[in-house]
C-alpha cells in the first residue's frame, strides 16, 4: 500500500498580533491508520484549548489516544506540562508523535498506553486535565456498560459544554462537517475522594 506523507499547518489566532498567535505542523500520513491524520474532532478540541489557553498554561495536561496529538501540542505552546499517549501497540503512531513533538520544538512526554491496560507509568501522571478527542469511537475495547460503570463508581458526570462548531473560527468550521460536541467530565461535587 502505498501512503503520502504531508505536512500540515495549523493556525490559531488571539486578538491580533503574533504574540497571541501560534501555528503547530502536524506530520500526516494519509492512510488507514486512525493515529497517522488529523481528525476534525482533534481541530475542534484543539482550538478549544487555545480559546481556554490560559486554563490550560502551567497545566500538567494529558491526552488520551492522541495520535497527531494537535490538542496536546497547542496545550504545551501555550505552557502546559504535557504527556501524549495512544495505542501502545502501533509504534508508528507513537513515532510519528516523537517527530511532531521535535518539528514543533516542543518537549513533550510520549507514551503508549492502551485502554483497559494499567501500568506503572501511568499512575505516576498526576494530571489536571486530561484531553481525549474522539477516544470513544471504537466501542469493541471498553463497551458502554464500563464507562457507564466507571462514572458511578469514581463520581463523575459527563457535562455538554458546547456545539464543537459554535465557537469554531469561520474559516475553520467551513472545511469540516459532521456532529461533534464538546463535552467535559468533571468531578461530582459530592465525591472528592478517589
Amino acid at each position: 500500500m502505498t501512503t503520502t506523507t504531508t505536512i500540515s499547518q495549523h493556525d490559531f489566532y488571539g486578538d491580533g498580533d503574533s504574540e497571541t498567535s501560534i501555528s503547530i505542523s502536524v506530520i500526516e500520513n494519509l492512510k488507514e491508520e486512525y493515529g497517522l491524520f488529523v481528525w476534525p474532532c482533534s481541530v475542534i478540541l484543539a482550538e478549544y484549548v487555545w480559546q481556554q489557553r490560559s486554563r490550560f498554561r502551567h497545566s500538567s495536561v494529558l491526552e488520551l489516544g492522541a495520535g497527531t496529538s494537535l490538542p496536546g501540542l497547542v496545550a504545551a505552546k501555550v505552557g502546559a506540562n504535557v504527556t501524549l499517549t495512544d495505542d501502545a501497540s502501533k509504534p508508528e503512531v507513537l513515532d510519528n508523535m516523537r517527530r511532531v513533538c521535535e518539528l514543533n520544538k516542543l518537549n513533550c512526554n510520549v507514551m503508549g498506553l492502551t485502554w483497559g491496560v494499567w501500568d506503572a507509568p501511568i499512575f505516576d501522571l498526576r494530571p489536571n486535565i486530561i484531553l481525549g478527542a474522539d477516544v470513544l469511537y471504537d466501542s469493541s475495547g471498553y463497551g458502554h456498560h464500563l464507562i457507564e460503570f466507571l462514572m458511578v463508581k469514581w463520581g463523575l458526570k459527563c457535562v455538554k459544554l458546547l456545539d464543537g462548531f459554535s465557537f469554531l473560527p469561520s474559516y475553520k468550521a467551513s472545511l469540516l462537517s459532521g456532529n461533534i460536541q464538546l463535552v467535559e467530565i468533571v468531578l461530582s461535587s459530592k465525591n472528592h475522594e478517589l
